[in-house]
């Protein structure tokens, strides 16, 4: 047993990928789960809790996921102006109407850590309401990136030995 070493990952170790995700029809809780994993980047191997391995994500129609039961009336946002008699409170279905976009964000707000690291793997997140993003340049860079790599890679033969 001596020896096998714990991996660590350094940030030249860390690649971070794009991925667009689509709300409609998606049930919140699982759909903020699975954001939340791609951010903090558990789905790879080289995850390492210290640090922000975690991609890029794009979540589009934003205000088109599923709640089940009563929750568009019964679940409640709470924020406070920091003044005496401050307390905001909004429902969902409101919140819905007017920012559908923080919904997902306060979701997966939750699921991250209450740290500069939570804070950074939140930056990551960009969430927008319409189908349409800004982001496809990144997207297309990234793919072009792998298809190069693809190509290098199989164009490459592996030397005979004499």
């Amino acid at each position: 047993m001596a020896g096998y070493r714990t991996y660590s990952a350094t940030p030249r170790d860390i690649h971070r990928d794009w991925h667009v995700i689509d709300a409609t029809g998606q049930t919140l809780g699982r759909l903020a789960t699975q954001i939340a994993t791609l951010l903090r980047g558990k789905h790879k191997p080289i995850y390492t809790p210290h640090l922000d391995t975690g991609d890029y994500v794009v979540v589009v129609n934003a205000g088109k996921f599923r709640v089940s039961g009563n929750r568009l009336t019964d679940k409640i946002y709470y924020r406070h102006s920091q003044y005496p008699g401050g307390l905001k409170a909004v429902t969902m279905q409101k919140m819905l109407e007017t920012h559908p976009t923080r919904i997902i964000e306060h979701a997966v707000r939750g699921m991250l850590p209450d740290t500069k690291l939570g804070r950074a793997q939140f930056k990551k997140l960009k969430v927008y309401a319409g189908p349409t993003h800004p982001h496809e340049r990144h997207i297309a860079g990234l793919k072009k990136q792998q298809e190069k790599k693809q190509t290098v890679a199989a164009t490459e033969t592996p030397a005979k030995e004499a």
